[in-house]
């Protein structure tokens, strides 16, 4: 089964290699936002099986991003992007409702185990 993503990260360099790494495994890029406040509106508006966000964003931060996505969907598949050390943010990001994480920076297999753990 092909799932949707839509992805958000301030950084469009994050968000092309995403896109290539996933998109070649099957998964269909829907969307892509470069705040929270874009995801959630993009989410509202698309539906994706899967959301990706960044936590450390300008304007609306991925955690406040995903509490508004869960409070649209509580169903949302959430999976988070951190940089590492950030471990507080992760917990944080668990109790916002993220199933699964992708810590920068990141490898190709990585992405894909975060992906396929957040839908199974």
């Amino acid at each position: 089964m092909s799932y949707t993503v839509l992805l958000c990260d301030d950084a469009m360099f994050t968000r092309v290699m995403i896109t290539g790494i996933i998109s070649d495994a099957g998964f269909m890029v829907i969307g892509q936002a470069e705040n929270g406040q874009e995801a959630v509106e993009q989410y509202d508006r698309l539906r994706p099986d899967i959301v990706v966000l960044d936590i450390v964003m300008p304007d609306m931060s991925g955690l406040d991003a995903a509490r508004a996505i869960k409070k649209l969907d509580p169903e949302a598949c959430i999976v988070m992007c951190s940089a590492m050390g950030q471990e507080k943010l992760m917990e944080e990001a668990v109790a916002a409702g993220a199933r699964s994480f992708i810590v920068k920076p990141f490898t190709r297999s990585r992405v894909l185990e975060a992906l396929n753990d957040a839908v199974n």
